[in-house]
């Protein structure tokens, strides 16, 4: 990299870009201010050789150079009243900028005017991107991740999808964002593990298929914002939800879709908000027992607007409470009885 002969008069302090760009958007895809100061520019330099986006600078007509030169090197550069234009690698180049930033405190030597453009931006969601790349970077080299299935995986779904309810019921929002992160964990791996397909004998998918999925199926599901109907209320909402869900599935029963496996409670409010929805009259099935006391309940409840597994979860809290209170009272009159002994 070579600097202007500036001996024939007092030098222009000149102008340095750094240029940032971002990994998450497709190479190519620049700012118009960006291409702007690209070509315009009087050098443009590149620390990283490998860069993604100098294929397209140079298809584009820019001349890039790959060098890393030293903060007074690229002073020197600017000589002239001349625009360097630096891209910045995927680490920000900290030896560099961290190299103007003492020229400049010095006080010693004429900067050039420092600038730092954005050339691109992450959209809404990027980030979700490099949970996919890490994930598949961790089931090919972690020795555990690499020999997880759908089923030895199953667990941990219930357990953070539990630890989600509680951050929520303990209106925790550093704890909620922390648990709806290991919920989503979970969404990658289980994608990440059915895009290798090594057993089983469906077609192997990926988080690409599994958010197409739910995206068409929110937009069936939602003709009012989508489509030409209209829906002014909640409840015409869940009318128009539950009148596309069943013209999808077809189902012969109200129980079809209903996993047995859930919680006692939540499955008698389940099933009986179907049947309620349905408008069928299901009289409870008479027996004696614990169980179909609880039933009863739950089914009251669920007519009531009440969810049972909160509620019961809310009283279990209490008790909870209730536990810490008398074992906090025990050890405050334990030590107390010890120092009068040791008195």
């Amino acid at each position: 990299m070579n600097a202007p002969d500036a001996s024939t008069g007092p030098a222009a302090p000149g102008r340095i870009v750094l240029l940032t760009t971002t990994h998450r958007v497709a190479p190519g895809l620049l700012s118009w201010p960006a291409w702007q100061v690209l070509h315009e520019a009087d050098q443009v330099l590149c620390t990283d050789p490998a860069h993604p986006q100098l294929p397209y600078l140079r298809e584009a007509g820019v001349t890039v150079e790959a060098a890393a030169p030293t903060a007074q090197e690229l002073v020197d550069a600017c000589a002239g009243g001349r625009t360097v234009v630096v891209v910045a690698s995927g680490e920000g180049d900290p030896a560099l900028t961290d190299g103007l930033a003492r020229l400049a405190g010095s006080g010693r030597v004429q900067m050039p005017d420092l600038e730092l453009l954005p050339a691109s931006y992450d959209l809404p969601g990027a980030r979700l991107l490099d949970l996919v790349q890490v994930m598949d970077r961790i089931r090919r080299e972690c020795p555990w991740s690499s020999q997880q299935t759908h089923k030895g995986l199953a667990k941990y779904g219930i357990e953070e999808a539990y630890e989600l309810v509680e951050a929520i019921e303990d209106g925790d929002r550093t704890e909620l964002r922390e648990e709806l992160g290991d919920v989503l964990l979970q969404v990658v791996f289980h994608a990440r593990i059915a895009a290798e397909d090594p057993d089983d004998t469906g077609e192997p998918f990926d988080i690409d298929d599994v958010a197409g999925t739910i995206v068409a199926k929110l937009i069936h599901r939602h003709p009012h914002v989508f489509g030409e109907d209209t829906a002014q209320t909640p409840e015409e909402v869940k009318a128009h939800w539950l009148r596309t869900k069943a013209e999808e599935k077809r189902r012969d029963s109200v129980t079809e879709g209903v996993p047995l496996g859930q919680p006692g409670l939540a499955l008698a409010a389940k099933l009986a908000s179907r049947v309620r929805t349905a408008g069928l009259d299901v009289p409870l099935p008479q027996g004696r027992g614990l169980g179909y006391d609880l039933l009863a309940l739950a089914v009251r409840a669920e007519a009531e607007g009440i969810d049972p597994e909160a509620a019961l979860r809310a009283a279990g809290r209490a008790y909870r409470d209730a536990i810490l209170a008398v074992e906090t009272g025990e050890t405050g009159e334990k030590r107390q009885q010890g120092q009068r002994e040791r008195d």
